[in-house]
């Protein structure tokens, strides 16, 4: 197919303007959560897999997160199960944790084999392999009841991470893909928020970027406007004033612990849009709300 000049001025445009962001992050670590409905969607699947690997190539380090709850829920349903959650968090018994357990896994499989179609070195993983995420039961203070916690089963707080075994891969020129699961102190099982785990997984790899993928534009006010640029202020407001609640509160809780202990750029965006993870790292616009530490 002949571009026409225009199309052809465009294209060549938009290469060009990826140039100094490829300099700026080249051999920096890029966590990406991946979730919402380019899970699920089998042409941003593609897209996702396609960006990652090119992010591979040019020389950056993304290392991807992914959570599963869709997937979660309708494998619940069909067991006659329903879903529950407490502040953004799932009610995990031991049966719902079998569920978790048998979906993150295909999951996982499904995306290091499409990474892999489209020519990277992608390797899957669960924060048991090497036990290198610890975690402890995690006990929830009620919302409506103050000093009053909540027990929501076999559920996970980050007490370590060991990054070894991520700057071995690294050093392979393999893409890490990693499953919310966490190991307790008697060595059972724990799921984990696979925000709070990209998150976290930032943190310790001092990455460049932080990126959560969602199935909104980013942070919305009350009148449904995208905010791009928030600081811990505002967002303390927003909670406040129940803009943002449910499973918003895991991932902006992230998005702040990871900008206030240094990393340098944490974006929500929107999951929705083919190829938001090159638009958000490549381009000049971006898209979605920035998360400033201050």
């Amino acid at each position: 197919m002949t571009l026409s000049a225009a199309t052809a001025a465009q294209k060549a445009h938009t290469l060009s303007e990826a140039l100094p962001y490829i300099q700026r992050f080249f051999d920096k670590t890029i966590v990406i959560k991946y979730g919402g409905n380019a899970m699920t969607d089998p042409k941003l699947q593609e897209g996702f897999a396609r960006d990652v690997v090119l992010l591979k190539l040019v020389g950056m380090n993304p290392v991807v997160v992914h959570g599963g709850g869709p997937q979660i829920n309708d494998l619940l349903k069909r067991v006659g199960k329903a879903g529950e959650f407490v502040q953004g968090m799932r009610v995990t018994d031991a049966e719902t944790m079998d569920v978790v357990e048998m979906v993150l896994g295909k999951v996982n499989k499904d995306i290091v084999n499409l990474i892999n179609r489209y020519g990277g070195k992608a390797v899957g993983l669960t924060g048991q392999d090497g036990a290198f995420i610890r975690a402890n039961k995690m006990m929830l203070e009620s919302s409506d009841e103050p000093g009053k916690m909540l027990d929501i089963g076999l559920v996970g707080e980050i007490s370590s991470i060991d990054p070894s075994i991520i700057s071995f891969l690294d050093s392979g020129d393999f893409i890490p893909v990693i499953a919310p699961i966490g190991v307790g102190p008697g060595a059972e099982t724990l799921n984990i928020n696979a925000d709070v785990v990209a998150g976290k997984l930032a943190e310790v790899l001092k990455a460049e970027k932080l990126v959560l993928l969602t199935n909104t534009p980013g942070v919305l006010d009350k009148n449904g406007k995208l905010l791009t640029g928030l600081t811990p202020r505002d967002i303390d407001a927003l909670v406040a004033d129940g803009t943002l609640s449910g499973g918003m509160l895991p991932k902006i809780s992230s998005a702040l612990d990871a900008a206030r202990s240094g990393v340098r750029a944490v974006h929500i965006i929107d999951g929705r849009v083919e190829h938001a993870l090159l638009l958000e790292i490549m381009t000049d616009e971006g898209v979605g709300t920035l998360i400033k530490s201050k």
